[in-house]
């Protein structure tokens, strides 16, 4: 049963809408804003029916502190109000209201609205999950296309998408960077870090596969994966829109080679001024290559991995984000052995 939250001040509008809604929702009440918020503590409504003029705080304010927590941006809201003004409702509207009910309620109509409401809600969802399931296949296909023209890697792309999965969910336990964490997708960042060698499309079999080091030619040549990934994604987003999913990966893809000191590649970017998601990914990248086997080295440790991480903390690596990996590396091993065991 869908759960809807109705605020008003009135104790007769809260009585009224529960009588009308109760036998098909189940319906919280709340007299002001702050008992709202510590229900919404506990409990994610499918709908909250919010009305605009309350002391302390009134509607728009209470819609501004939702949408700006990402733990509530998405839950609908509708507008109760005993005016009628185009000027409001223009503003609710605006403001990301879906809709107004007017007051006192007329019981088909309230029921009515709601029950429409609540059905192009499951049907957005519908879409949205079709959508997202076509989004990862395409990305499952890309990146296994990327492991296939570089099987020396192994499993890497699996293994960096699970250890971004693990680095991300520390990092917001840590505190670090949690501004800009707190309004990522975890999913679609995972899906985008899958991205990240892309442009290893353009690379030739014969550097990609060769069995030893590469000369500083084919390094340079190597290199342009980094911009070619970026034009692959460009050239998607001309087509198919430049959505969220798009740009991470289009800067995992770009910058997961910069490094903290300024030294690395493409742009030769600097601290800060590389990405907040090129900087973790450079780590990850780092952290796989070293405990992985390639054609001219072994395997490193993992022990022997996390010194060399630890040395380069503040010149490849963002100082920050090292200290978490440090903190947290056992979970890295851990993901390491799964998949070094899934792939036999």
């Amino acid at each position: 049963m869908k759960t809807i939250f109705v605020v008003d001040d009135n104790s007769t509008n809260l009585l009224t809408a529960e009588k009308v809604l109760s036998g098909y929702y189940e319906v919280i009440t709340a007299v002001n804003a702050d008992l709202m918020f510590e229900l919404l503590e506990d409990i994610t409504p499918d709908l909250i029916l919010l009305d605009i003029l309350m002391p302390d705080m009134d509607g728009f304010e209470v819609l501004k502190h939702l949408r700006q927590n990402p733990a509530y941006v998405d839950i609908p809201v509708m507008f109760l109000t005993a005016q009628s003004d185009a000027a409001i409702e223009a503003r609710g509207f605006e403001s990301g209201v879906v809709d107004f009910i007017t007051k006192p309620f007329f019981d088909s109509v309230l029921l009515g609205r709601i029950r429409k409401h609540l059905e192009i809600e499951d049907l957005i969802r519908d879409r949205t999950r079709q959508l997202d399931d076509l989004k990862n296949s395409i990305t499952y296909v890309l990146a296994d296309a990327v492991e296939n023209r570089d099987p020396l890697t192994g499993r890497h792309i699996d293994r960096t998408a699970s250890y971004v999965e693990v680095l991300l969910s520390a990092l917001l336990e840590k505190g670090v960077y949690t501004d800009e964490l707190t309004q990522w997708d975890p999913e679609v960042i995972v899906a985008a870090a899958r991205m990240h060698d892309l442009g290893k499309l353009t690379i030739s079999d014969s550097i990609l596969n060769k069995p030893g080091k590469l000369s500083e030619a084919e390094f340079e040549k190597i290199k342009t994966h980094t911009l070619e990934g970026e034009k692959i994604i460009e050239e998607i987003a001309e087509k198919a829109g430049d959505g969220e999913f798009l740009r991470y990966a289009k800067l995992c893809a770009g910058s997961h080679h910069e490094r903290w000191d300024g030294t690395g590649y493409p742009r030769g970017l600097k601290a800060n001024e590389i990405p907040l998601l090129g900087r973790i990914m450079a780590i990850i990248d780092v952290y796989d290559a070293l405990v992985s086997e390639r054609p001219y080295k072994k395997a490193y440790t993992h022990e022997h991995a996390m010194q060399i991480i630890k040395e380069n903390r503040g010149t490849h690596f963002d100082p920050l984000i090292t200290d978490v990996f440090d903190e947290i590396h056992l979970q890295f091993e851990n993901v390491l052995f799964e998949e070094k065991k899934a792939e036999g």
